[in-house]
């Protein structure tokens, strides 16, 4: 094996399917840490910004982590201009996205805008916005190469039974979430339970439950126009 291979099979920019997984896994939980610190030093405030129902993880950050690697990664060579502005266009779209996504398919929204500058149907605004620029360059130049070499540095049978447990794991957090929240919207409704997987829901993921873990989160009547 050649210096140049060796060199480029711990390149932090090889990827691949179990990579990719931690770097969802990871996004999900550092986006929460995150957002917490940042409402504690400048809202002085301390609530749930977990996505799903089970542990300090939000696939919107996660599905963010990977948005953000394939978007910017061929420009990883380029300066950080480049990366500023692929992570200010990208941010604001997968960001707008995930909002209307959210208010379509259970009528809630986690973040409001309508009252801040130069907001877009509040889902995005630019002040936001400029921060997904500077998180792109982060992403890029040290966040995503520390995952990779933490990643590279756990044993490979080890690696690979904690990848299949741990997304069979995110898989059924995400779909019980998913429907706990769905028949939340339909109480909202005052829409009883039509069967004994709803009961079930009722019982175990009350509304009382549900809105301390998913605390930003308003139900709306009606899409934005």
């Amino acid at each position: 094996m050649t210096e140049l291979t060796e060199k480029a099979e711990k390149s932090p920019y090889r990827i691949g399917f179990y990579k990719l997984f931690w770097v969802f896994f990871v996004g999900s939980f550092l986006g929460v840490v995150l957002e917490v610190v940042w409402s504690f030093f400048f809202e002085w405030n301390i609530v749930s910004r977990q996505g799903l129902i089970y542990g300090p993880f939000n696939l919107v950050y996660g599905f963010g982590a990977l948005v953000m690697l394939f978007g910017l990664i061929w420009m990883e060579k380029k300066n950080n201009w480049w990366l500023f502005v692929g992570g200010v266009i990208l941010g604001s779209i997968f960001e707008y996205t995930c909002s209307w996504v959210q208010e379509t398919l259970f009528g809630s929204v986690s973040w409001q805008y309508d009252t801040m500058p130069l907001n877009l149907h509040g889902r995005i605004t630019i002040v936001f916005s400029l921060m997904w620029g500077g998180l792109g360059i982060a992403w890029i130049r040290w966040i995503y190469p520390w995952i990779s070499r933490f990643v590279d540095r756990i044993p490979k049978k080890l690696s690979v039974s904690l990848t299949w447990v741990l997304l069979l794991f995110m898989i059924g957090n995400s779909l019980i979430s998913g429907f706990a929240v769905r028949r939340m919207a339909e109480r909202q409704e005052n829409r009883p339970a039509a069967n004994e997987f709803e009961q079930f829901l009722d019982q175990h993921y009350p509304d009382e439950m549900l809105s301390q873990i998913y605390a930003n989160m308003v139900f709306v009547r009606q899409s934005r126009q």
